[in-house]
């Protein structure tokens, strides 16, 4: 699992096989920020979970305990790189044009994504698979999963509907500012699967 919030996804998940012994589940922060993490992480530790914080999903491949590592599923629930302007902004999804020059830009979003397929393309064992949950309409459909996992020699085999019921005593995080442990509406969102392939080519 990557970018934890109050890793109550791991924990469903955890719950669901009776056993987290081999579930490394990641958060960027470094210290716990959220009202019912405390509670999830004695959990998972309970099952065996190994827990990692300070983990930068755009190097985690480097981290000193998951470097030599290799996994069958590579997890990140709704990316985002923070709060920065409004989410239909053309700074936090994509660089952008004016009078033909280009402005840099964060390109934030679609920066995060790519720096996570990146690191997570060199992770997986031979079958493995990185899902990514997701939302499905604009602006969130302009970061272009796709394209980004293809430019990581990712292919996308299969798109489904994500649907939290699916998943119970999981609790979406804002997970930035002063809201940061409050939930987003999720609205319509999937959970799109890759595998690595040489040649980049979705078989969708």
């Amino acid at each position: 699992m990557v970018g934890e919030g109050d890793f109550s996804f791991s924990l469903c998940l955890a719950q669901s096989f009776s056993s987290a012994s081999n579930i490394v589940a990641t958060s960027l922060n470094p210290y716990v920020m959220y009202e019912k993490a405390k509670s999830n992480l004695e959990g998972l530790e309970k099952l065996g979970a190994h827990l990692l914080f300070g983990v930068d999903a755009t190097k985690m491949k480097l981290h000193t305990d998951l470097k030599m590592r290799k996994f069958d599923r590579i997890i990140y629930n709704f990316p985002h790189a923070g709060f920065h302007g409004k989410e239909e902004s053309r700074i936090m999804i994509n660089t952008y044009y004016i009078c033909c020059h280009p402005i840099l830009c964060y390109s934030m979003h679609r920066d995060l994504v790519h720096g996570f397929f990146r690191n997570a393309s060199g992770m997986l064992r031979g079958n493995g698979e990185i899902h990514v949950n997701h939302k499905t309409k604009a602006p969130f459909s302009d970061w272009n999963l796709e394209e980004l996992a293809s430019q990581n020699s990712l292919v996308l085999f299969e798109c489904v509907a994500c649907k939290r019921e699916d998943y119970p005593g999981y609790n979406n995080k804002r997970g930035a500012g002063s809201r940061c442990d409050k939930p987003f509406p999720l609205g319509a969102c999937s959970t799109f699967k890759f595998r690595f392939s040489p040649t980049g080519t979705n078989i969708l």
